[in-house]
């Protein structure tokens, strides 16, 4: 069984050959450089990994074109920061190839604590409780480990190509019908410098793309939105 791993990557030279390397076997990297200065693209390519270039900045839009480029039938979704181990993959693939869930997410448990800076915490904490209310479900981190079908993925018709993007899934996800699982993942610090959750700017900035997507949804939670053909 072939899983196709899709990792959206901005500079991230430095992690990509420990987190390529320690990918499973019959686990295929796609890495989707989103205009990486730093040679990560070559640096993947020379590790085995399927290279993507998506020119839109953004995760959204990183992993949709890792998406579109994924060929197996379970496709899951890494961070190339090396803040979350690809050994834990086949432990959330696992009820994904079971049949046991269709979208199941990992939530990060930071080893040490120092891992996840406290802001970022805090925003995921506020956050979660948010999504409970809205979904029932009982999560506690909107993780960006994740394992799913591709054609459900796809089916959903996501549109956000910024930070958004992890939440719409989810809601969109509940809003579909998918059953959802959260599985504990060791979170550890990531390799270089952070671009989001590690800066309070782009904190901020994720919070606001999410808080947009919790209004969209509210506001019209019964329409189906299609996805764009690129």
């Amino acid at each position: 069984m072939t899983v196709d791993v899709v990792l959206p990557c901005l500079d991230e030279a430095a992690a990509l050959p420990g987190v390529l390397g320690a990918l499973p076997e019959g686990y295929r990297a796609i890495v989707v450089d989103n205009g990486s200065t730093d040679g990560s693209a070559a640096v993947a390519a020379a590790h085995g990994a399927v290279v993507v270039h998506e020119a839109r900045r953004g995760f959204g839009a990183a992993v949709h074109a890792g998406l579109l480029a994924a060929e197996a039938d379970v496709v899951a979704i890494l961070d190339a920061d090396g803040s979350l181990d690809p050994r834990d993959l086949p432990r959330l693939a696992g009820p994904v190839l079971a049949d046991e869930a269709d979208l199941v997410l990992g939530r990060r448990r930071p080893v040490p604590r120092s891992a996840w800076p406290f802001h970022a915490r805090v925003a995921n904490r506020v956050l979660a409780r948010t999504i409970r209310r809205a979904t029932g479900l009982p999560l506690h981190d909107l993780g960006p480990m994740r394992v799913a079908r591709r054609s459900r993925l796809l089916d959903l018709g996501l549109l956000d190509r910024r930070s958004g993007y992890p939440l719409e899934m989810l809601l969109a996800a509940v809003q579909a019908g998918l059953r959802v699982r959260e599985l504990d993942v060791p979170y550890r610090p990531r390799i270089g410098r952070s671009k989001v959750t590690g800066t309070v700017r782009g904190t901020l900035t994720a919070v606001a793309d999410m808080r947009r997507i919790l209004r969209e949804r509210r506001a019209d939670p019964a329409v189906r939105r299609k996805a764009p053909n690129s």
